[in-house]
Order: C-alpha cells, then structure tokens, then sequence
C-alpha cells in the first residue's frame, strides 16, 4: 500500500483544480467547513502543490495549495472524503501517501528528496498508519529474502524451511492488521484493512465420506464482503476495492444473467445512501453490461434501466448520457434471448414482399448488413460457406437484410459476384420506412439493436431468438448442440 504506482493525470482537471484555488486566494476565501491541512515540502518554494487521491482503479486531483518561499502552504475548505491521499509535486510527480481521516486538521511535513521521511502531526490514524508501513515494510523485505532462499534451495529440508518461514511471516503480517481492527475498529485503517481482507478457507468438510469439492467455493463467495460497508464513500478513495470487486464477479459470480442481476441488485442497494459512491458503481455497472462481454448479459443493463434509471435515477446523468442510456434501452428491449423476434416484412430485389414469419426452417440465420461495409464483405462470403457445407442440408434460412437501400446496384453485384444464392436478400423501401415513421413505429433497426455490420442472430422454428453477435463457428456448435436435443 506505500508503493506509489504511475501517476497519470488530466492537465483539464489540474487547470480546474488550479484555477479554484487561484480564485479562492485573489478574490475570497474558502470558508472553512472542517479542513484545515498544513504542508512544508522542500524544497519547492513559490509554487502550487496538489493533493491526489486513489478514485477506483484510477486517480484524481481533488486539491490544491501554493507554498510561498518558506515552503508552506495550506489546503482549506470543505472536508474530503475519507481514504488514501497522496501529494503531487508542480511536475505532477507523486510523492508520499497519507491517511485522509475524519479529523482532517493536521499537518504534514516533507521533502521531496526523502519521500519516506515525512512527518505528520496530530492524525492519530496516520499514526497508526505510519507504524503499520513501517512494520509491514520489514516483514516484507524478510519475507522477500525467504522467499529467494526458497527458490534457491538446494534439499527439501531447506525448501520446507523457508516455505514455512514465508507462511509464518504472512500470518503474522495478517495477525497485525487483525489487532489493529479490533483495538481501533472505529479507525480508517481497520476499514481498509477489512476492505483489503479475503476469506482464508478452513478444511475441507466430509460429506457422506467425500470431501465436499465446493465448499471452497461457497465460503468465500459467502464470507467475500465480510465487514464491508458498500455505502462508506471511503472504498472509492482506496487502490483496491474496484478491484477487488471485478475479482468477486469474474471468479464467485456466475455469467448467467439472473445471476449476476442478484448480486448487481444486492451491491446497489446496498450502497443506495452512499453520495459517491452509489453512482460510482452504478455507472460502472451501466458500462459493463450495455455492451457485455459476453451474449446475453445485457439483460443486466436493461435491468438497471428499468429498475433504476426509469425509476428516476437519470438524474445522475447529463442530457447526452441520459439519452444514450434511453435509445440503448429501447433497443436492447425487443431482442432478448428467449423473445420471440420481432416481424420483418421487407422487399427482395424483385419487389416482392418476403415475410421473416412465413419462412419454414429448423433455424434462420438473420443478418444485417451494408454492401459498403468491409467487414460484412468478408463475413458473408464465410456464412456461405458455412451454409453450403452444413446449414442448407439441414434446412437453415438465412434472412439477410441490406441496410442500405441507397446502395441497390453495389448490393445487387455483391450478392452476384459471390453467388450468395438460396438466401432470402431483402431490404426496406423507402415508402415502407416512411409509412413506418408516419405510424410512429419503431425501426427494425431499433427493435434489432443494429448499431454496426454486420449484426447476426440465430432463430428457432417459432422464430425465437437463440442468438446474437456471436461468431460463425459459435452459431454453428449452437445448432449442433440444438439438434442433439
């Protein structure tokens, strides 16, 4: 946790910062609201000198000081959100971190040529701080020499030596930040120490003689948030809570929606009263699961839309946000697996109307595309490839649609040039697209969340969506598996 990482920062949020602090000395003065930081940091003198603090998995600068040629300053103002602070030098360089408590009145002394040499005074949290670094530090360079003799062990009875060494020094390294919780439990320390914490696993029980293989499992994933509190602002200003957080999800929680809606719905929740960080981890959410890594998963953005956003948490967003989360919503909401998908009546190059509907087939491949579209000039040729040597001797459609009607004579030649024969090629006049809007009527392209080409989905025989965006080959081992079935 003192190990300083690189630090990359926004010059529009170090203006930002400056200029608030500029206004603040050469018109009027912050009023006090409970933050009161002295700093002496030689040897800059005559210069500006900035707090930063851990944000998520990034960092921010939240503040700002001028030290005049005494090399003291004075950060003032309304209180921070507590958690793990660092300065920044004019050059924009990390120098040491600190705890930022609920006091928030102390001061602190350092020198920039001697970063682990500073001092500061009347924070009894960085107190506790200070000699836990300094403990911490020691059993780490004794543990890092056992763990190169380790390495470096010539017998067994070294080897075991030194892996026991290494395990003794981590249970004790544990046992010291236990002691910490419980004689200081009010302390920012003890809450980041519960917040760094994993579940240690106990033996393994026996069930009806069998060592019971899951158990691991469910413990940790039942123990993982022990003593953590997921409305306390303060997990935002730490390195390893979001972190944390994407370890719970991609190893303890299941990829299956419903899955990961209960526990989505669990930590919201959870952290509802929370100022920071609730929309913190509602946007994280959002931008997780509106273009998910895998099929399906956006059932979990329609879920935070409908249950939070509709239900007037848009508030959060800026207008540009607002409608980008909307128009996504609406076009999500029509083609969710298991759906029955939405009717295509649309125009083949004849002129003759071609109904999605009334096409018989086991499966139907539903493609949108764009003749101009580099890409789909690659993908197409491949599932007719796929169609010739598997799909069509077993009875699969393709429905595909040009999105481009503009483009007839390009749509056309491809379709030719390729000898993409046997599908049903389609796509809407502009009289039906008119109609369409005069009605008032959702475009084929919303109720299909066609936002690139090309965009495939895989049909039953009712025309239920099994499907979507996934690879050719995926859509094949799809309708192997269905016809096992």
């Amino acid at each position: 946790m003192n190990r300083i990482i690189s630090f990359v920062v926004c010059i529009i949020l170090i203006q930002s910062v400056q200029a608030q602090t500029k206004s603040a000395v050469t018109s009027k003065p912050i009023i006090a609201a409970g933050k009161q930081i002295s700093i002496t940091l030689t040897p800059l003198k005559n210069c500006w000198v900035y707090l930063g603090s851990y944000y998520g998995k990034g960092r921010a600068l939240v503040d700002s000081a001028y030290l005049n040629d005494k090399s003291v300053g004075v950060f003032k103002g309304n209180k921070l959100t507590g958690g793990v602070y660092f300065m920044v030098t004019p050059q924009m360089t990390p120098q040491f971190e600190f705890l930022m408590d609920n006091k928030q009145q102390f001061s602190i002394v350092g020198d920039t040529l001697q970063k682990d040499k500073s001092v500061i005074t009347g924070s009894p949290d960085n107190d506790l701080f200070k000699e836990y670094l300094k403990y911490s530090s020691e059993k780490g360079r004794l543990m890092q020499e056992h763990e190169a003799a380790y390495h470096q062990s010539k017998t067994n009875a070294d080897s075991s030596k030194y892996k026991n060494l290494i395990i003794q020094g981590d249970k004790e390294l544990q046992a010291y930040r236990e002691n910490i919780i419980k004689k200081y439990p009010a302390s920012l320390l003890s809450m980041l120490f519960n917040t760094m914490k994993r579940p240690t696993v106990p033996s393994i029980p026996m069930v009806k003689g069998k060592p019971d293989s899951l158990y691991p499992y469910r413990f940790v994933k039942d123990h993982f948030w022990d003593d953590v509190v997921f409305n306390d602002d303060r997990l935002l200003r730490t390195p390893f809570f979001e972190s944390k957080l994407d370890d719970y999800f991609k190893y303890y929680v299941s990829p299956e929606p419903d899955s990961l809606i209960d526990e989505v719905k669990f930590i919201l929740l959870s952290a509802r009263t929370g100022k920071e960080i609730y929309p913190y981890l509602l946007t994280k959410f959002t931008n997780k699961y509106i273009s998910p890594e895998y099929m399906g998963q956006d059932k979990v953005f329609l879920y935070l839309f409908e249950n939070f956003y509709a239900k007037g948490d848009t508030v959060l967003l800026n207008t540009a946000s607002k409608k980008t989360i909307t128009d996504r919503a609406y076009s999500l909401m029509a083609n969710q697996l298991g759906l029955a998908a939405s009717p295509l009546d649309l125009t083949d190059s004849t002129g003759k109307n071609v109904s999605l509907y009334n096409l018989k087939a086991p499966f139907t491949v539903v493609v949108f595309w764009d003749p101009n579209c580099g890409h789909c000039k690659e993908e197409l040729p491949r599932l007719d490839s796929m169609y010739r040597a598997k799909w069509k001797a077993m009875g699969v459609a393709i429905y595909a649609v040009n999105i481009y009607e503009n483009e007839m004579i390009a749509w056309k030649k491809f379709i030719s040039e390729k000898g993409l024969l046997n599908w049903y090629h389609v796509y809407q006049t502009k009289s039906a697209r008119a109609a369409e809007e005069k009605a008032g009527q959702p475009s084929y392209k919303q109720l299909y969340d066609v936002f690139k080409t090309p965009t495939l989905y895989l049909l039953d025989k009712d025309k239920r969506i099994i499907a979507k965006q996934l690879s050719i080959q995926q859509f094949d081992d799809l309708i192997a598996t269905k016809l096992k079935h």
